[in-house]
């Protein structure tokens, strides 16, 4: 690289540049300054105030007060936590893997050059920007044991109508179905990735003599391995933060005891939210949070770690 001339007939050349440097670095912070101060005000600052109240008494009114680790304690002692703990597992246990298969399978078949494959993928793709709350309130009525739309074709045919909202082992999956119906995102993610394969790849497995199949399990699936990755990720993390299904459906009293039937449907969003803004105990709840988040940072981590044994990512070149 020609290194500038620092001889008297450059040296005014040299000032130019110099300035407009200076002012290009100093309108580049400019127009990044919002975002920064938005992050840090609005973002970082909350974060790291919620890890210092996570160790105080505080219920907004009175100054916080300092008890040390009391908060964390106390959480293992309380009943209606471990509860969260189980519906929110049973929940994310019954929810990746069936978000996971549900969306891959409804891009597999969106996949296809058919007439009029456009609108069926519109169509898939509505429910996703649909608002959580008017989706969960139009649930409310669709799941109705007695006079939802849901279950009136069930009992026509004779066949048993489970009690959806008002059962409590139906109520787990039943927000279970609801997050289902708004996949939207995900099929149009996993549809790009599938469409994304060169077709080259299935033409070579055709004239070897692979079936559908083994085209599946040896192209589609391999190559649309990291996005398979990244869904599950994003899953995961999205899974254990349940909170609009939940409090449209059952938690709209956020003072009250109940969610659901036996409290079935006390996921741990909605418990943390009644103990933050119901009974006022935010220390307790900034506790909470920072528990999520470290199980969801160490779920994120064990899953980072097993991906080299199954995703599939194409060599970079070489001479990069």
């Amino acid at each position: 690289m020609a290194s500038i001339s620092t001889t008297p007939a450059a040296q005014p050349r040299l000032k130019i540049w110099q300035r407009l440097s200076f002012e290009e670095t100093v309108f580049g912070w400019l127009f990044i300054l919002p975002a920064v101060l938005g992050l840090i005000l609005f973002q970082l600052g909350p974060v790291l105030v919620s890890m210092g109240l996570s160790f105080t008494e505080y219920d907004i009114i009175n100054r916080p007060t300092w008890n040390g680790l009391e908060n964390y304690t106390r959480l293992f002692q309380d009943a209606l936590w471990i509860k969260s703990i189980q519906v929110t597992l049973k929940y994310v246990v019954i929810y990746v893997p069936a978000a996971l298969i549900f969306a891959y399978l409804v891009a597999l078949l969106m996949s296809g050059r058919i007439r009029g494959i456009s609108a069926w993928r519109t169509m898939w793709y509505l429910p996703s920007i649909v608002p959580s709350v008017a989706a969960a309130a139009v649930w409310r009525w669709g799941l109705h044991p007695e006079f939802g739309p849901i279950n009136f074709p069930l009992k026509v045919l004779g066949l048993p109508a489970p009690r959806w909202l008002a059962d409590p082992d139906w109520i787990v999956p039943s927000i279970v179905f609801i997050s289902l119906w708004s996949l939207g995102n995900s099929v149009l993610i996993f549809l790009a990735s599938i469409t994304g394969v060169p077709r080259s790849f299935y033409e070579a497995a055709e004239v070897d003599g692979a079936g559908i199949w083994r085209q599946f399990t040896t192209i589609t699936l391999p190559l649309t391995s990291s996005i398979i990755f990244f869904q599950l990720i994003i899953t995961v993390i999205n899974s254990f933060q349940v909170f609009t299904s939940a409090f449209i459906l059952f938690g709209s009293n956020a003072a009250g005891s109940v969610a659901g039937p036996g409290n079935a449907a006390l996921f741990y969003m909605l418990y943390m939210y009644r103990n933050a803004f119901g009974y006022f105990r935010n220390g307790y709840a900034s506790a909470m949070a920072w528990l999520l988040f470290l199980t969801v940072a160490i779920l994120t981590f064990i899953l980072f770690k097993t991906q080299n044994r199954w995703v599939y990512y194409e060599a970079g070149d070489d001479n990069e």
